[in-house]
């Protein structure tokens, strides 16, 4: 028998426990223990006296709450849950599907690496700021007890980041545009899942708590459908990074073909009589040259000629005034 509270003496291999003991065994304080039963969280115990007696069941059912909670459900649906369970439907298909939804969603692997090799990684220079910053968006996950040494959640990620650096963006820019590419990503995963909860899931989440077959169809279709919302993803973004990026060249070249356009010269067709007495003048390789020389110097004729003549009118009109 476990625990040291009223009738210790009783059946033999039948646990009881007093509130406090449980409440040990349990890891839930007592204070807890009082308020689910409070909220039909836990059977009643049996009372002997003055004291109550707890037995295994209420163990188990506390360590079952525990592990509810800790996989995110709230204390009313925990409640419905252990209904379902205590009329015989079971929990089984409920924590498969809950099991499926919370595992990875992607293949890679995660991996570790240390502070001398991060630091290699980019650059060579050590720059405490962009790691706690690398840390605050989760890029970088401390090891306990090992400072020099991180987890990587996806390496693929830290590697894109090390070759942007590599090309030129500032670390600073690198976390920025990571912060707003992940607002971005959330909200397409936050609409691809109300699409297909819509669509897809509403028949088996839409009585609580679904039925053992009804979960385990549920966390079958999970797994079919997870790799769709990245081949979508990727698919689009394929799709408007060659738009946007032929876009992108197509204005750049632009801008640099009106840019030489305007600086450099432009062929002028002369009548070959000209051309042959420029040549007799000049010679044949200076013909350019000369021409040039002397629409210039015609330029710059005409505009004296302008300038004087408009001069010229001024004193007029001052000497009639």
């Amino acid at each position: 028998m476990t625990g040291t509270g009223a009738g210790a003496g009783a059946g033999a291999g039948a646990a009881e426990y007093r509130i406090e003991d449980l409440a040990h065994a349990s890891g839930a304080t007592v204070r807890t223990i009082r308020a689910y039963q409070d909220r039909g969280l836990l059977p009643t115990p049996e009372r002997r006296g003055r004291a109550n007696v707890y037995r295994e069941a209420h163990l188990t059912r506390l360590l079952q709450i525990a592990d509810l909670l800790d996989r995110g459900y709230t204390l009313a649906s925990i409640k419905e849950l252990l209904e379902a369970w205590d009329a015989g439907r079971g929990l089984g298909g409920v924590l498969g599907l809950v099991a499926e939804v919370q595992g990875p969603w992607t293949d890679e692997e995660a991996d570790r690496i240390t502070r001398t090799e991060l630091d290699a990684k980019f650059g060579g220079a050590q720059d405490d700021e962009a790691i706690a910053e690398a840390v605050a968006l989760g890029v970088l996950e401390r090891v306990p007890g090992r400072d020099d040494e991180f987890l990587v959640p996806s390496p693929q990620e830290l590697s894109v980041a090390a070759e942007l650096y590599a090309a030129g963006v500032p670390l600073a820019a690198i976390s920025g545009h990571l912060r707003e590419l992940r607002g971005q990503v959330e909200h397409i995963a936050s609409r691809f899942l109300e699409f297909t909860t819509e669509h897809v899931f509403a028949r088996y989440l839409g009585h609580r708590p679904p039925t053992d077959a009804d979960a385990a169809e549920a966390a079958s279709l999970v797994r079919r459908l997870r790799p769709l919302a990245q081949q979508t993803v990727d698919a689009e973004l394929a799709r408007a990074m060659r738009t946007f990026a032929t876009r992108h060249l197509h204005h750049h070249l632009g801008a640099e073909e009106t840019a030489i356009t305007e600086n450099t010269t432009r062929p002028v067709l002369l009548p070959a009589r000209t051309t042959q007495a420029v040549q007799q003048l000049v010679g044949a390789e200076r013909v350019a040259e000369f021409v040039a020389a002397a629409a210039e110097r015609e330029v710059q004729a005409r505009t004296l000629d302008a300038l004087t003549a408009s001069h010229t009118e001024g004193n007029k009109v001052d000497q009639n005034s």
